[in-house]
């Protein structure tokens, strides 16, 4: 028999940690080759972490809510050959010293370090002990805050929220419990259901998921000044066309053709014409982008949007572009997206009208500069100008919000951009080839 590490692994260049969410598989478990063990978040996406061997789960070296660092060992898989490097069993719990080594190793010297254990035998992660010293919180203070981990254990999340709410307010009592959005109560108390205010009324706590949108919602709207642009694109041609080709294009590409890759392609290529909007910034700085990085953002499973990006957008040509919106929708339904494939955007396009919207107004998806609402496509009644006269007649049309940064954009780029995309839009030639 051997032993099997199974390691976290590399999620994308910018990312270092992750935290454990659930676990899979529980000790004694027969696992497979490539079979879902744990699942993992970073800060932008979740994921699984599969198995690459086959045999029985013998140890988990890491509890839900724990933060683990990339290449550590979380696992420990026996096996039937002996290929494999052995790990004695002993040495396990040298591989978690060696772990929190490295994180004491970050701390600060302070005259009174904070055990991993206290005495009223609540346990602290290296990790929270860390932040915990950084930001002068002593242990008396550590103890009063309720912990949402694992039986009231303090986690990252708990310990980041009390730091901040103790700088607004210092004078607040820690021992008053938390929000109503509270699930868990403190491990003194024994776990209890929803609460209801009224007899109706049910408490629902966020998501993880739920909670970073919500703090990088309002995280940019008092970063940047948001104005708005509107403008009526007639996209007659692009209708009538797409109802040609649609056929041809998935007996030939296998993709389905919706609007979508059309109207991102045009997009880019607008962008190319106002590199200006194209922009991120850097305190004084304007950092201009070279490359055309498309955010596409899509929905999850649990009705959450997240934001996978075509990079070099520019450089694809419809079938190129229409496999990639594809590619992104399906995984990111399937919560397949990796770190890196929603990292690097210079501009973000959404679709509110794939739930009904005539229009919208986006928040700006940070460190970017402008961010594009696409309205539902409708029929309407419209004017239209011939040699002979104007006549009313039934036209496919869209509105197009434009939402950016007056720090930077002022309203002649934000409203050329859209101006310049209608143009683009509306040329569509009905003849072309895909």
């Amino acid at each position: 028999m051997a032993r099997f590490e199974l390691k976290l692994p590399k999620m994308g260049e910018s990312v270092a940690e992750a935290t454990i969410t659930s676990w899979l598989k529980e000790v004694g478990d027969i696992v497979e080759l490539d079979e879902a063990i744990v699942e993992i978040a970073t800060d932008k996406v979740d994921s699984e972490v599969p198995s690459e061997v086959e045999g029985t789960l013998v140890e988990i070296l890491f509890e839900k809510d724990d933060v683990v660092a990339v290449g550590a060992t979380i696992a420990i898989i026996e096996t039937g050959g002996s290929d494999l490097a052995p790990v004695e069993k002993s040495e396990a719990p040298a591989v978690v010293k060696e772990i929190e080594k490295t994180v004491e190793a970050l701390k600060e010297e302070v005259s009174a370090p904070i055990t991993k254990n206290s005495d009223s035998g609540k346990f602290y992660s290296p990790l929270v002990r860390n932040i915990a010293q950084k930001e002068g919180v002593s242990l008396d203070e550590l103890e009063s805050i309720s912990g949402q981990g694992k039986d009231g254990r303090v986690t990252k999340d708990d310990i980041l929220a009390y730091i901040e709410n103790r700088a607004s307010a210092p004078q607040k009592v820690v021992e008053a419990p938390k929000p109503a959005t509270q699930e868990k109560p403190v491990k003194e108390v024994a776990k209890a259901a929803p609460v209801s205010v009224n007899g109706q009324d049910e408490i629902i706590e966020m998501s993880r998921m739920g909670k970073l949108i919500a703090k990088h919602m309002v995280d940019s709207i008092q970063t940047s000044a948001h104005v708005q642009s509107f403008i009526e694109i007639d996209v007659t041609n692009i209708v009538k066309w797409r109802d040609k080709v649609k056929d041809a294009f998935f007996k030939r590409e296998g993709e389905k053709l919706t609007f979508t890759p059309i109207l991102m392609q045009a997009v880019a290529t607008t962008i190319k014409k106002y590199p200006m909007i194209n922009i991120a910034i850097d305190g004084d700085h304007i950092i201009k982008k070279k490359a055309i990085n498309l955010g596409m953002a899509a929905a999850l499973g649990d009705g959450n949007l997240i934001v996978p990006v075509i990079k070099n957008a520019d450089q694809l040509n419809l079938v190129g572009m229409t496999k990639s919106v594809n590619d992104f929708a399906n995984r990111a339904r399937a919560n397949q997206l990796k770190p890196d494939e929603i990292q690097g955007g210079t501009y973000t396009v959404t679709n509110v009208g794939s739930f009904g919207s005539v229009m919208g107004t986006p928040i700006i998806n940070q460190p970017q500069v402008a961010i594009l609402a696409l309205g539902a496509i409708r029929k309407v009644p419209a004017v239209i100008e011939t040699s002979e006269g104007d006549f009313i007649g039934i036209r496919q049309k869209m509105f197009v919000s434009h939402s950016y940064d007056h720090r930077v954009v002022n309203g002649a780029l934000g409203g050329m951009f859209i101006k310049t995309l209608k143009e683009i839009i509306e040329a569509w030639d009905l003849n072309q080839d895909f």
